[in-house]
């Protein structure tokens, strides 16, 4: 390795390390934790922490210092189709008639003659698989294999689940200012004890106060609002 390679690759494991990473796998983590549990929340509650959380999660990535791929590898994916569904059907089940929407956004849209219809849930799930799976790559402390993953989530975010996280915003919107009932549902009180695990390896749940992230709460990085009901 030349003089110029070992400095651009000194200069992307600084980028790993940056200000604007660490901040993105901050909130990557909590939008993992909060994905999960999915019963902790009414209706209402989700609804309007999701409102608040994925732009975050957008700005964050949208600040994420270029960086290029090391590897021809691929990285190893975590999630597979049962976490995947596990994930989605909780969502769909914590908001019901309120998770299908229509949407343009969606690549079979130009060959159809009717609406397409979409769901927030499937829209959170998606952005979930990508975002936990570089939440368990980014972890690994590897210096290599966190520049690939940073690399990896950047082209994602531009291809793929930004524009899912943007649609599911506009839905959720809708769903919390369109004067529908939203209090027709309660978080469940039973819960098996593997539900009280984090599915994000390593770590507990994160709390929720008020709807509020923990995270959010000890950071300083704050929502923009509150969480009380109107």
């Amino acid at each position: 390795m030349n003089n110029d390679e070992k400095n651009e690759q000194e200069q992307d494991f600084q980028n790993v390390f940056s200000k604007n990473a660490i901040e993105f796998a901050t909130v990557a983590r909590e939008y993992c934790v909060f994905a999960e549990n999915t019963a902790k929340y009414t209706k209402e509650d989700y609804l309007r922490v999701a409102s608040r959380l994925l732009p975050l999660l957008y700005i964050k990535a949208s600040l994420l210092p270029e960086t290029q791929s090391l590897s021809d590898d691929d990285l190893p994916e975590i999630v597979d189709y049962e976490t995947y569904e596990t994930v989605r059907r909780g969502i769909h089940d914590r908001l019901t008639r309120h998770d299908d929407y229509i949407t343009a956004f969606k690549d079979d849209f130009q060959y159809s003659e009717t609406p397409v219809a979409a769901s927030i849930s499937e829209d959170m799930a998606d952005v979930y698989q990508d975002i936990r799976n570089f939440c368990e790559q980014y972890s690994c402390g590897e210096d290599a294999v966190m520049n690939d993953a940073m690399a990896l989530i950047i082209e994602k975010f531009r291809t793929y689940w930004g524009q899912k996280a943007t649609n599911a915003l506009c839905a959720i919107h809708h769903a919390l200012n369109c004067g529908d009932d939203l209090s027709d549902e309660t978080p469940s009180q039973e819960q098996d004890d593997s539900e009280d695990d984090d599915m994000t390896s390593g770590n507990e749940a994160a709390p929720a106060e008020d709807g509020i992230p923990y995270f959010l709460r000890q950071s300083g990085m704050r929502l923009v609002g509150n969480n009380k009901k109107r």
